[in-house]
């Protein structure tokens, strides 16, 4: 029986790219500042877009999230407590979202009435960072629970972000983490990456991040 073969890769890479690119072109053309928040689970990408989505609705700064998850609806739940769009986006498996994912994400939202846009990728510390999605800015958020070695271990998932937020600081007496080391990991795989530690329990420090995100929508 003759076998079927299936090339993975180039391809279906190529048609992903093709479709971040046209999601791009779509923030773009509303002129909407997007961020793709990826971390393992548990890491806190959750609370810190709690505490985020706060702090720039006080400054009537207007927010839409896409969450995605394997399944389940908890996160996006938590945050339609906070009375922002939000889509859930369940991939039934996979353990990332791709950009044809947003592109459906994104025409269920009301694009001229949005300013920021949040990817909550799957809690992957591999897949998210593989996949394009047309989504400006990748944020790794890494927890000091995790060890400070995930940067050489994730190279990739550090190489493709312009922002880490250092989660869970609030912990930093009880948990043998050692922030030096961290940062050198960091910058070794990524030397023009933004560290910003934070706490999503706390609060500490998150003011650092709204402020990044308010710089980039005054140059964007």
């Amino acid at each position: 029986m003759k076998i079927k073969k299936i090339e993975i890769g180039e391809n279906l890479f190529g048609k992903n790219d093709e479709i971040a690119r046209e999601n791009s072109e779509l923030l773009q053309k509303y002129n909407i500042l997007s961020l793709n928040l990826m971390g393992s689970p548990g890491s806190g990408k959750t609370s810190i877009l709690e505490l985020t989505i706060r702090k720039l609705k006080e400054k009537n700064i207007t927010c839409g999230v896409i969450e995605g998850d394997i399944a389940g609806t908890f996160d996006s739940e938590r945050i339609s407590l906070l009375e922002v769009p939000v889509v859930q986006i369940n991939t039934g498996g996979a353990c990332h979202l791709e950009a044809m994912m947003i592109k459906k994400g994104m025409e269920q939202l009301t694009l001229n009435e949005i300013k920021v846009l949040f990817v909550e990728n799957v809690g992957n510390l591999v897949c998210p960072a593989e996949f394009k999605l047309g989504i400006k800015y990748n944020v790794t958020v890494a927890s000091i629970t995790e060890g400070e070695e995930k940067p050489l271990k994730y190279p990739l998932m550090y190489s493709v972000s312009q922002l880490v937020l250092l989660n869970k600081i609030d912990l930093l007496k009880a948990i043998d983490f050692d922030t030096e080391k961290f940062y050198q990991y960091a910058r070794k795989t990524n030397p023009d990456i933004k560290i910003i530690p934070v706490s999503g329990k706390t609060g500490d420090s998150i003011n650092q991040f709204v402020d990044f995100i308010e710089e980039q929508l005054l140059i964007q």
